[in-house]
């Protein structure tokens, strides 16, 4: 069974698809991708952000000017503007963070990279994820694009998800199998 591990697929993938296709034909591609990138650090900061994006109660138009300030401040380029400002016309912010997941990948596959998802129990440092990169480079064969994540619930190690391969060295995983270990001793 043959994959395609940059597929994009569903609403984000759909939006970031368009997207993608527009920047490439203005020559913005990185560009909106580092107007995404600042976009995915402030979703990962604030919960008001969050909130704002998710919440049903806040009306399109709300959303839509609140979007576009946060977007002018920061200095977005006009289609990164446009398409989150038609996001917000059609009530789909919600799928914000899966636009530029699939962003992401569309330009990772355009690089001729991998996409990796690292998650960890603390942010790693500029080294950190350098040397990570480095060796998942050296494994995969193939430039990787690393996109870390935080989750303080794994207590130490590392979630590595490439395509449809994840490798689960975190504490909290041999943890529980320590403890499965042990019940069935018991």
């Amino acid at each position: 069974m043959a994959t395609d591990d940059n597929a994009v697929t569903g609403l984000g993938g759909r939006y970031a698809t368009a997207l993608f296709e527009l920047a490439h034909d203005a020559k913005a591609l990185d560009l909106v991708a580092a107007d995404l990138a600042a976009l995915d650090g402030m979703l990962a900061a604030s919960e008001d952000l969050r909130r704002l994006v998710a919440s049903p109660v806040i009306t399109r138009d709300e959303q839509g000017r609140a979007m576009g300030a946060l977007l002018a401040t920061m200095g977005a380029h006009d289609l990164t503007r446009r398409v989150i400002g038609l996001l917000a016309q059609k009530r789909r912010l919600f799928a914000l963070a899966d636009v530029i997941r699939a962003y992401r990948r569309l330009l990772a596959a355009r690089r001729g990279e991998v996409a990796a998802e690292v998650t960890s129990a603390r942010p790693l440092g500029a080294d950190q994820a350098a040397a990570l990169a480095a060796a998942l480079k050296n494994a995969l064969g193939r430039e990787v694009a690393v996109e870390t994540k935080v989750d303080p619930a794994l207590i130490g190690g590392l979630v590595v998800r490439v395509g449809s391969r994840m490798i689960d060295n975190s504490l909290r995983t041999k943890l529980q199998r320590l403890q499965f270990a042990m019940k069935g001793i018991a």
